[in-house]
């Protein structure tokens, strides 16, 4: 079965933490497990349509959608003060440092962008905060809207380029590109940031024996206790894994009914 940590491999240094981790979490549950590199662009979607997956992160989103046929193992705690301890993410709402918003508001009447319409952090979650502020009179909140960006390196140059004027970001993945590769970020502030949903979680085939998922999961879970975690978790920015199950993506669901029963499919 193969491993992947796509999602959170903002750079090839990263990357290699994350299989680091991945082999000490296979070894320690007795599973057989073959990192595979998945580079951009490739599509997500078929690499989590694969019935090979062992260990390989997903969006909670899809997940919840049921877009391909997976069991959720186990989501990355974030050692940052807004998780509180918990497998939890937000969306980063940003523009570029020099710009004139003191506020989200300040951006409507311009441009903005997402990235797929399966993604949570650069589509639902975006959609749902936005939602807040439509009106009968102010259906549509920007000028253009640039969507199918894909990815969040997409949106985070869109924006440091003034190709959009705001953007969303996994909030996490934010994290680590700022910690290993701040470059990327210099002239990038956050303005605002969406409340908190469940964290894409690492994820099996549907049809991974019972027996392999549960040792996978006890071994996630019980990583932070392991001497080898430490030297992981800090350039990680983690502080462990906590079990992640399909009805624990169920907030993903109820965002997107909410924005649909409005009358808003996409983020405008």
């Amino acid at each position: 079965m193969i491993a992947n940590a796509r999602m959170y491999a903002v750079t090839a240094d990263v990357e290699a933490l994350w299989r680091r981790l991945l082999e000490r979490v296979a070894a320690e549950a007795q599973v057989d497990l073959q990192y595979l590199p998945y580079p951009a662009p490739q599509p997500l979607e078929q690499l989590w349509s694969r019935p090979d997956l062992g260990a390989v992160l997903m969006c909670g989103y899809p997940i919840a959608l049921q877009l391909a046929a997976v069991q959720p193992i186990a989501a990355p705690i974030p050692s940052a003060p807004w998780a509180h301890g918990r497998a939890v993410y937000r969306t980063d709402l940003v523009v570029r440092e020099d710009a004139p918003y003191g506020q989200l508001e300040d951006t409507f009447g311009g441009r903005a962008g997402w990235t797929v319409a399966h993604s949570h952090s650069g589509f639902n979650a975006l959609r749902h905060h936005l939602l807040a502020y439509r009106t009968p009179q102010r259906r549509k909140l920007y000028r253009e809207m640039v969507g199918n960006l894909v990815t969040a390196r997409n949106v985070l140059d869109a924006v440091r380029e003034r190709r959009i004027d705001v953007g969303p970001l996994d909030a996490y993945w934010h994290m680590l590109i700022a910690r290993h590769a701040p470059q990327l970020c210099e002239g990038v502030r956050v303005l605002a940031a969406t409340s908190l949903a469940p964290m894409p979680a690492f994820v099996a085939a549907a049809g991974t024996p019972a027996a392999a998922v549960t040792r996978l999961r006890e071994a996630f879970t019980s990583a932070a206790t392991r001497p080898w975690f430490a030297e992981l978790a800090g350039p990680l920015v983690l502080e462990g894994f906590a079990e992640a199950t399909l009805p624990g993506f169920d907030l993903a669901l109820q965002w997107d009914r909410q924005a649909r029963e409005a009358g808003y499919p996409e983020p405008r």
